[in-house]
Order: structure tokens, then sequence, then C-alpha cells
């Protein structure tokens, strides 16, 4: 905790109130215990009262359960990471105690569960133990059911009482959260929250209150990055999509189904990953962009297909949230190795736009990026988000939706004649008309994922071929020129660069905050266009002694990771390196920064 002031105890109070700019709170326990929803409400709390916040979790992949985290990280300024370590630990199980604890600050509190903990004594002196009989006072305060179905909400009373949060807003989410339900349920959540509010701590030497949060000058919306994806797909104009459920898209695609009818739009559930993407061109080729998604194992079933899509040349939403692979791999674990099948997971030549957004907010705008470079250039465009993402919380200011909503609605305005492969066009792009569009001269085009002249109709010219092949790269060549070049965070010269993309970009720019505070040269640019990258990232380059990339997949058979090979290939540069790793888990300040100077130091 980053304590600023402390106040005295006041009359009567059992601990003296610190002042604290941020907090990192990481529970601990099973699948089944209701711990999501505790980090949920925290962070939920946090974005309604002007807090920075973000959140790190892990569940187990079995559908029999098994030991999972909650990581919540509050502060009153500017939160970057979800935090490498933790500033208390609420723990249910042993193994929970046993597997965490180190992931405490010396001197952090456990906050342990005594029916189930049993703290070590080589562990006591290094961090400050607070137990609570938590099951059987939840019994205690509801009744038999309490063991399993209230003690997240009993512990959420003791976290609220430690941290002095407001509890009229807690209470207004327990109702938005279980107001739909049976009236004991909710009931039953506000005796709990009580019962461990009220509950006496008296071994803790101190409770903690946030400073207040800056005015952002407007409301905050909070949500996490597959929701932030989904509302910025409506909003973008899309009305129709195509899936099939993986882990861990399948949030999108039943948020979907469940909003696009309330703006005349339709989600279906399609028998396989083939289906959805081909029904997802089918409705795209009707004239309004459509979307469909997976992860790594569904998208390498749909490459046959974006490929005929990228042939066509027809815009297409394709989401990919990544999870660890290869295979079906660890599907609830974090992981960034499908920028490879993004960008050439295709027979042929078969150019494509990949995006990736870098948090949750960047997705709902990303999203509409997407949606509107697809139907400039006619082409398909993957979204690469991942699990880190995915499942994170964040809070944003909101929206203004009026501003950002598009409609996308074909036009079916009549037309003299068309060629929708003209290869004279003076942009070199490719303009489909939605079918029904009146063609006064009577030529109407075919579409085909065979190779085609002008009118789509099937060639095997090679002189056609070569000049189509031209022209469906040269128009993302044309998209690359229009692409802003990224900003530096840091200076744009330095001895350390690093550059990442999606999810790295927090934890880079919080390890070169902590490395220019102790003298440390480090800048770093995080990427969202991957393919086409923009231009003028060779001058960026230039600036630094070192470029080290930073991503979450292996380092490859030659010691970089994927981005690092195609930038590499692209600038032939031996002084870009790879910082990579696999082990399901974010990236954590610490680890990057200890990397990139043992990195430095040996090159």
């Amino acid at each position: 905790m980053s304590a600023a002031a402390e106040a005295p105890a006041q009359p009567g109070s059992q601990s003296r109130v610190t002042k604290i700019n941020e907090a990192i709170i990481r529970i601990a326990g099973n699948s089944q215990d209701g711990i999501q929803a505790i980090g949920g409400f925290l962070a939920r709390l946090a974005g309604r009262s002007e807090q920075e916040v973000m959140t790190f979790m892990t569940i187990p992949s079995t559908i029999s359960g098994g030991p999972s985290i909650f990581q919540v990280r509050i502060g009153s300024g500017e939160v970057l990471s979800a935090g490498d370590e933790a500033d208390m630990l609420l723990c249910f199980y042993q193994h929970s105690y046993e597997d965490h604890i180190k992931s405490l600050k010396l001197g952090g509190i456990v906050l342990y569960d005594a029916d189930h903990v049993t703290p070590k004594p080589e562990w006591q002196e290094n961090y400050r133990h607070v137990g609570v009989n938590i099951s059987s006072l939840t019994v205690e305060a509801i009744g038999g059911t309490g063991r399993d179905k209230g003690k997240n909400i009993y512990s959420l009373g003791l976290l609220a009482k430690i941290y002095d949060l407001d509890v009229a807003k807690l209470k207004k989410l327990f109702t938005e959260r279980f107001g739909g339900k049976d009236a004991s349920v909710l009931n039953n959540a506000n005796a709990c929250f009580d019962a461990g509010y009220n509950h006496s701590l008296e071994n803790l030497l101190k409770s903690y209150q946030f400073y207040a949060g800056a005015d952002k000058g407007g409301h905050q919306v909070v949500m996490n990055g597959n929701e932030a994806l989904a509302y910025g797909l409506i909003a973008a104009g899309i009305r129709f999509g195509a899936g099939y459920p993986i882990t861990p898209w399948s949030d999108i695609m039943e948020l979907l189904r469940k909003e696009l009818p309330k703006y005349g739009g339709s989600f279906i559930q399609c028998e396989d990953e083939i289906a959805s993407v081909s029904m997802a061109i089918g409705a795209s080729w009707g004239g309004r962009v459509a979307v469909t998604g997976s992860s790594g194992p569904g998208i390498s079933l749909k490459s046959e297909a974006i490929g005929w899509a990228s042939m066509a040349e027809m815009p297409l939403i394709v989401v990919d949230v990544q999870r660890g692979g290869p295979s079906t791999g660890m599907p609830t674990n974090v992981e960034q190795s499908d920028l490879n099948i993004a960008t050439f997971g295709g027979h042929g030549d078969s150019p494509r736009v990949v995006l990736a957004p870098s948090g949750v907010e960047d997705c709902f705008y990303t999203a509409i990026e997407a949606v509107n470079i697809a139907r400039k250039y006619s082409t398909p465009v993957i979204i690469l988000t991942d699990q880190g993402i995915a499942t994170r919380i964040e809070a944003f200011p909101e929206p203004k939706l009026e501003q950002v909503c598009q409609d996308i609605s074909p036009d079916l305005t009549p037309v003299a004649d068309h060629k929708p492969y003209d290869l004279n066009a003076p942009d070199g792009v490719t303009r489909h008309l939605a079918p029904g569009t009146r063609v006064a001269s009577g030529k109407y085009p075919v579409v085909t994922g065979l190779e085609h002249d002008e009118m789509g109709h099937p060639t095997g010219s090679p002189k056609v071929h070569l000049s189509m092949i031209a022209k469906r790269r040269n128009k993302l060549r044309k998209l690359a020129w229009e692409l802003p070049t990224p900003k530096t965070y840091g200076p744009d010269e330095g001895h350390i660069l690093l550059v990442g993309w999606g999810s790295t970009e927090g934890p880079m720019r919080e390890a070169v905050d902590r490395a220019r505070a102790v003298g440390d040269a480090f800048s770093c640019i995080n990427l969202k266009h991957i393919n086409p990258l923009p231009n003028g990232l060779e001058k960026i380059f230039k600036g630094f002694h070192h470029v080290f990339v930073v991503e979450l997949n292996d380092e490859g058979l030659y010691g970089y990771g994927q981005l690092a090979s195609v930038l590499r290939a692209r600038y032939t540069d031996p002084k870009i390196q790879g910082i990579n790793k696999v082990d399901g888990l974010t990236w954590k300040v610490k680890e990057i920064l200890d990397r990139a100077r043992t990195l430095a130091s040996t090159k």
C-alpha cells in the first residue's frame, strides 16, 4: 500500500487510520468460492468512486474447478498494471495460504479463514496475520448454506471495514447483481456483508482509507475487455455475428447474442467454426460488415475461409481472444502466441489487417477502428486480444456514444455500371454493391474464391493473377501510410527501448517509470497495428542502443518471439531482441526490468 498520512485512532476505535494512494489485494481460494465476485464488486466500486482500477485473475480450466485467484489494484492515481506484490492476501485454504503468501510485500497483511488455515511460524515474522473464522461465522450469520453461498460476501464485509469502503455504493451493487433473483438471495448477501463488516478485528493494528480519486469530469464505466469489445462492435454498426463457443471468446458471443436483437440485429451460434466464419462472410457480402470470433484453435479452423475473404476482398471482422497453446493448451491462461497465425495463417498470399488493443478501454475503440478499416479497404480485419484483457476489469471515461456510434446500413442506390475489382480504380480498393442494388447496364458481378477478373469471373490468366495479387497487397501498403507512428512513452532517445503489443503496454509503461526514477534511460512504445506495421518505427529504433520486444510467447529457435521476428525481418536490425515468457501469467514490472537490464549487460 502506498501510504501517505496516518491519522491517530479515534476514541473507541480499534486501530489507526492510514490514508493511502493505492492497494493491491489478492484473493485466493477455489473457483467455487465466488472470489471473482469479490474482485468484481471491488473493481466496480472503485470505478464508481472516481478511482483507477485494474484486475487480474486465474481460473482452472477443468469443469471440477480448483485453485483460483483474483487480484485487484485500486488507486487514487493512474494504475497501469495489476501490480507485482500484494498489500493484502485474503486466503480461504491452506493451499491458498502456502501458494500465495510470497506474493505479498514484506509487512503485508494476511487475512485468512481460521477454520481452514494454520499459519506457519516462519512467516509470521514477515507478514501481519489476521485470522477470522470466516466459514463458521458465515454459517452463523445466514444458516447452513453459508459456508458455500456466502463466505465471499462475508469476506467482502471484512475488506470494506479494513479499507473504509463506501457501504452504500456496495449495497447498491448487491441490489443490481442479486435484485432479479429470489428476495432471500439479496437478504442473505446483505446479512453476510453486515456480519463481516461488524466483526471486531482486534489484532489489526491499522485500517486504511483511500484518498479521493481525481475528478474525471464525467461518468466512468467499469467492464472487462470482452464486454468493451462487444459494445464497441455494436457502436461501430455491427448487426450480425456468428460463432461457436470457446474459452475465452464465448463471453463476447453471449453478450452479442443478448444485445444485438435490441438494435435490430442477431447473433447465430453455428454448428462449428467453419460454418460460423462462412455465415459471417455471407452476411458481410450482404452489405453490412459482420463479425465472427474464436480463440487459437478456432482460428485455425477458420483459416481457409479467411483466405476466401481475402481473395474475394470481403470486409469481415474476426476476433481472436488468445489463450495458452498450442492445441487446447492452457485455455484459461494468458498468452500472445497467435500473432503468426493471425498475420500469416493462410495458404497462398492472403493479406489481412491485424490490430491488437492494449487494454479494456482500447478494446472498445479498436472495435470501431477495425470495422472502419474493413469497410474502407474491403478486407478481413483480425482483432488480437488475449485472456488477460478479456477478463481484466478496468474503469474508464464513458464513451461519447452520440459521437462514436455509426450506421453502416447498405446503400442500395442504383448505379449505371459496376466493376468491383476494377484494376484502374484511383485508390485501388474494391467496392462491393449490396445484393439487390440495381445496375442499369445489366452486368452484375459475381463473388468467388477463385482468381477472377474485374467482374469477379474466374480466370487462369497469369497477367490478371499478377495484377490482382498486387492489388490486394498494395491496398494494405496504402493503409500503412495512413497509420500514425506510435508515440514513445519517455524520451525519443536513450539506452533501452521496450517494444510491446496488446496487454504488455501497462506493465511496460510502469517499468519505464520505475527505471527512469532511478536514472535509467528507458522508454517504450506499444504497437496496435501489427499488420501492416505503421511507418516511422525505424526512426524511433535509431534513438536507442537496445530494442527489446516484450511478448507473452516463446523465444523460438533463434531467441526472439513472434513480433520481434516480424520487426527483425522488416528492419534487418540485429539490436532488436526478445524478452519472452510463457508461464500463462501477465508480465510483472520487476520481470521486465530484470530481464531488460540483464539482456542489455550481455549485449
